[in-house]
């Protein structure tokens, strides 16, 4: 680990002369690469030096322990041994983690597609509520929510949304909220008071740019129609509306939220691009089955990853055990707590797959 660090500490100083250069500073696009990998390393670099200060401490203390005859310097120097060591022991475990082989996916922006499963209208309003729920934590991440399809139900309900999120770090947060999420609760439409239990898919892929995915033209049927639904003036009088449909693999996008034909035709071309990337993900995740059992749930549609129970006020999410009764904070986007969690979870997992090895 250490030869590794030594490496990355030899490439991040590389990097910051090359920054220097006139030629690099010209060059946009290598400028831009180095300030990402400058960026990526940073981490890594300042908690590995701050690992050698507390080695360089530890051998100074143990060193004044030896030739120090004061009593009082003596208890100084034992304090700073014993907190040294203690940060030592702390930075290897960050250092493990932060030299763990990086999702290249995690800097993508996100695109979210959101299902009513089981349970009727119940369903597609608990998709309504938890389609807000990532725009409140989108919001309070500041990144941008852009919504790519929709269809309605026509009581408030989501029978399905597309959305996209935009900004830093997107995908490595979000990725962890693909899966069934469960709702348990006596439905506004129910009389009788019974608690009833509904379910909603979410799957979140990747952004996949345009040199991520090959699309033939040959492969593709592009039919434009007039859009429907609540769409006001314009939208449901002009042939706004794309649908595509992939002939090799049957996927049907349609979009109708722009009232430019232009600006629909290329949103479906977004998510069309994501979702073969994702089915080319899923292939080279299934090729690695032991990597893909030492994570903790990223991607499994059929796979129930949480409970939102409201008579008990509490969410469950059953990948890591962990309960929260604060529903109310969490469908208002207040999700940080769980995703962190599983975040560890997942950084653990990994390590003990290394070790394992």
């Amino acid at each position: 680990m250490f030869d590794k660090l030594e490496d990355l500490l030899i490439r991040f100083e590389e990097i910051m002369g090359e920054l220097q250069e006139p030629d690099v500073v010209n060059d946009q696009a290598r400028f831009r690469k180095l300030m990402k990998e400058q960026n990526d390393l940073t981490p890594i670099v300042e908690a590995y030096k701050e690992y050698k200060n507390c080695k360089q401490n530890i051998e100074d203390s143990l060193l004044m322990l030896e030739e120090e005859t004061d009593e009082e310097m003596k208890e100084l120097a034992k304090e700073e041994l014993s907190d040294s060591k203690k940060r030592v022991e702390e930075l290897e475990q960050e250092l493990k983690i932060l030299l763990l082989p990086k999702d290249p996916n995690d800097d993508k922006n996100v695109i979210v597609e959101i299902r009513a499963g089981a349970g009727g209208d119940e369903a597609a309003l608990f998709a309504a509520e938890i389609y807000r729920m990532y725009v409140h934590y989108a919001d309070s991440r500041r990144w941008k929510t852009e919504i790519i399809s929709l269809s309605e139900n026509g009581i408030g309900g989501f029978k399905e949304v597309v959305f996209m999120l935009t900004g830093q770090g997107a995908y490595s947060r979000m990725k962890y909220e693909s899966g069934v999420h469960r709702v348990q609760r006596v439905p506004e439409t129910e009389s009788g008071g019974r608690i009833h239990t509904s379910t909603i898919t979410v799957a979140v892929m990747p952004e996949a740019e345009e040199v991520d995915v090959v699309i033939d033209e040959k492969d593709i049927r592009i039919d434009v129609m007039r859009a429907s639904g609540n769409g006001g003036q314009c939208v449901n009088t002009t042939d706004s509306a794309v649908r595509l449909t992939h002939y090799p693999t049957g996927i049907v996008i349609y979009s109708q939220t722009e009232k430019s034909q232009l600006q629909n035709k290329e949103k479906a071309f977004r998510l069309l691009r994501s979702k073969l990337y994702e089915l080319e993900l899923e292939k080279q995740q299934s090729a690695e089955a032991a990597a893909r059992r030492s994570q903790i749930g990223t991607g499994d549609r059929s796979e129930k990853i949480r409970t939102y129970n409201f008579p008990q006020g509490r969410v469950t999410d059953h990948r890591i055990k962990l309960t929260l009764h604060k529903l109310d904070t969490i469908l208002n986007g207040d999700i940080d707590e769980i995703i962190d969690s599983l975040i560890a979870a997942d950084q653990a997992a990994k390590l003990a797959n290394m070790q394992d090895e």
